[in-house]
Parts: C-alpha cells; structure tokens; sequence
C-alpha cells in the first residue's frame, strides 16, 4: 500500500523511528508525533492521514484521551486507529475497543506483525468506506423532492389524472406536467409507475 499516510504517535522517539523507518521502507507516508496534544495538532493539520498508530501511556495527553478526540471529531469519528500498549492486561484492551479502537497491539513486538495488522485494519476501513457509499447510491432520493412534488407523486400513486391533480391543487395542467417531469428527473425514472414503485420503497406512499 504506497503512499498511504501514517500518524505515528508514541513518547518514545526510539520507537518513533524504529517505527517510521520500517513504515517508510514499505511505501508509507510516515508523520510522528511524541504525544497526544501534538497529535491532534498533525492530524488536523493534514487531512490525508489513513491510519493511526497510537501508544496509551504518553504524557500531556495519554492514548485513551486522544482516541476520544478522533472519535468525536465527526470527520475523522471513522479513521482507523492501532492502540501500543506496554501493558497485557485484558481489561485495559477492552477498554480502548471500547472507546473506539480498532486493533490492539502489546509492546514488545515485531515489526511485521504490526504491519499485517496494519493492513487488515486498512482493509477493513476500505470496505467499510465501499459498503457505505453502495448504501448511499441504494438510497431512494425521495428527499430531493420538494413538498408540492411529493404530493404530486402521492396523488399519481392513487391513479388520479393531470386534470384531477390540478383541479385538487388549482393550478393548470401544464403546472402538473412540470411537476412530473422534476419528479422523473430527480428520480431518474422514465415514467409515473417507476415514481411510484421508488415512493413505495421509501414509504411515501402506502401500497
């Protein structure tokens, strides 16, 4: 994976470069920080960051805290982050996935194993960033309609004509086509039965 950022955030600055210089061997992108608050600092100085590497005991601001400012940051709530503990305790590791962490990984440990855990997580934000755009574009967009446009449509779905529709709304026939024809458009239907299969799908209308 080339030329993905990496924000390495660890008190240790020989772990810091151990880190960097393995990271930067593989093709990634590697910005350090030496704890929390400088952290943040980067991170929202750079908006390309893929991944955090994030180590729990560090002073000013610790692992724990800083995690619960990504994740209440609405723009980066999703980013994927790997906690470094020194620390084997199982409760403490429950207590970062709990907070939002997205893997663990205990201190001492091998380069590569941090590498494949980086990459699975990676993978896994992928997908999930795929599955959310394939639910966006699943989505009926009922809601670009206006108020008098849905109505419209509410009324087509109980088989009333352009003549019935405008006499029930006063306006002119014409005024009933231009209506329709803004509803096929933000649809992206050819027709009235189309429009009103989508408004049944998002509940618009009651089959």
């Amino acid at each position: 994976m080339d030329n993905i950022k990496v924000l390495m955030v660890d008190d240790e600055s020989r772990m810091r470069k151990l880190v960097s210089d393995f990271l930067t061997r593989k093709g990634y992108i590697v910005i350090e920080a030496g704890d929390g608050e400088e952290a943040l600092d980067r991170f929202y100085a750079d908006k390309d960051i893929s991944l955090v590497i994030l180590d729990v005991m560090m002073p000013n601001m610790n692992g724990w805290d800083t995690l619960k400012a990504i994740r209440k940051n609405e723009k980066t709530k999703h980013l994927p982050v790997i906690m470094l503990t020194a620390v084997n305790e199982d409760q403490k590791m429950v207590t970062g996935l709990k907070i939002g962490a997205d893997d663990y990984i205990v201190k001492p440990f091998v380069l590569p194993n941090l590498l494949a855990r980086m990459e699975a997580v990676l993978r896994r934000s992928i997908r999930q960033k795929e599955i959310s755009q394939d639910v966006i574009q699943s989505q009926v967009p009922i809601d670009l309609l206006t108020l008098k446009e849905k109505e419209v449509l509410q009324m087509v779905a109980k088989g009333e004509s352009n003549k019935q529709i405008a006499d029930k709304m006063f306006v002119k026939e014409v005024t009933v086509k231009t209506h329709l024809n803004s509803i096929f458009k933000k649809l992206k239907v050819a027709n009235r039965t189309q429009a009103v299969l989508l408004a049944m799908q998002a509940d618009l209308v009651k089959n």
